[in-house]
């Protein structure tokens, strides 16, 4: 993990004082439907309590704060060949529990379609507390978080830092314009920005934060020169979490956290795509191997995947914790174990072509 910022933490998790406690429901219910969007988010912090990813009483009264229903008032679940759209509205009692165990299940939500393609959505929410607590934020930091889909995520740093603190960029204007409308429905007022989030946002800067929630192939350089000294980035990149400390406008290096991770891929002026390619006649039991898996997509167009599957079982198998990145003026690079050791691959390049002879 990259090294954490030096100012001392005192973290105090109160709401914004300008907001009310309780700020009213985003659209009228029932008092019968409202006990049980009550429980149903009160059970799952809870949960989330007790798996041990809301350790920092400051998230979980963020958690407990802001209610997941208000930010996915529907969502996609497959069938068959097509989607079936569940929503809170819905006529149908049965629909309308099906939403509500969806939306308070441990698990991403598809929250927008596009031409039967996946282009937003909301993400689980364990993983988001575990971002949020890997984020290390302090009193008085200003975060830009790139992906601002459903808002949620948003809404949890509001109730953290205050809204002024919090500024959220999302490439598409109708996704950027819904989350705008969720988060006042319960009191946030966060800058939220339609643009291209790979260019950051100037005219916030400088960020002592910045949290990503779409997988990067590689970490837009714009966004360095618009942190403060020591700031820190999370981001999804290959199939983890890439945690970078900010020396300066040229220069940043991390660790990967060991937890999985998979968003939807970024948009805009840097995406492109990340795939390990054919898997060339690995062994079967290789090929759904989450931590293999990772090394591969990393290495993707440095490394044919034999290269990597024997430097993999020759470094006794390692996690996502001991790949690091560096990113710098003259580019940038995956490594295991030491930036400045043998196993070093530069990030975003294309995939060469592989012998079509698998093994």
């Amino acid at each position: 993990m990259g090294a954490h910022s030096a100012r001392p933490a005192h973290s105090t998790g109160a709401a914004h004082p300008d907001r009310p406690a309780h700020a009213a429901p985003a659209y009228p219910a029932p008092a019968e439907g409202r006990d049980l969007r009550e429980a149903a988010h009160a059970a799952q912090v809870r949960e989330l309590t007790a798996a041990g990813v809301l350790e920092d009483p400051a998230w979980r009264a963020a958690f407990a704060a802001v209610p997941r229903h208000v930010f996915v008032p529907y969502f996609y679940t497959g069938r068959g060949a097509g989607h079936e759209r569940l929503w809170g509205e819905d006529p149908d009692p049965a629909h309308r529990a099906r939403w509500l165990r969806g939306v308070y299940t441990d698990a991403p939500l598809a929250t927008r379609l596009r031409d039967g393609e996946l282009v937003s959505s909301s993400s689980q929410p364990s993983l988001m507390a575990k971002m949020l607590e890997a984020l290390d934020v302090r009193d008085g930091d200003n975060v830009l978080e790139i992906g601002a889909g459903t808002g949620y995520n948003a809404a949890l740093l509001c109730h953290r830092l205050g809204d002024e603190r919090v500024t959220t960029v999302d490439l598409d204007e109708e996704i950027a314009e819904s989350a705008r409308a969720h988060l006042a429905r319960l009191g946030y007022r966060p800058t939220v920005i339609a643009g291209d989030g790979a260019r950051g946002c100037p005219s916030r800067a400088p960020f002592d934060r910045v949290l990503v929630t779409c997988t990067l192939p590689l970490i837009p350089h714009a966004w360095l020169g618009q942190c403060r000294p020591g700031a820190r980035i999370l981001a999804p990149l290959s199939t983890g979490l890439i945690a970078l400390r900010v020396r300066d406008a040229d220069f940043a290096e991390g660790r990967f956290l060991h937890t999985a991770a998979y968003f939807v891929p970024l948009r805009g002026a840097t995406a492109s795509p990340t795939s390990p390619g054919d898997s060339y006649g690995l062994p079967y039991e290789l090929v759904g191997n989450e931590r293999f898996q990772f090394m591969l997509v990393l290495t993707a167009g440095a490394l044919h995947p034999r290269e990597a599957l024997d430097l993999w079982r020759g470094e006794g198998r390692p996690g996502r914790e001991r790949f690091g990145v560096t990113v710098s003026a003259e580019g940038q690079w995956s490594w295991l174990d030491d930036p400045q050791g043998p196993y070093v691959w530069p990030l975003g390049e294309p995939q060469r072509p592989l012998s079509p002879g698998g093994w």
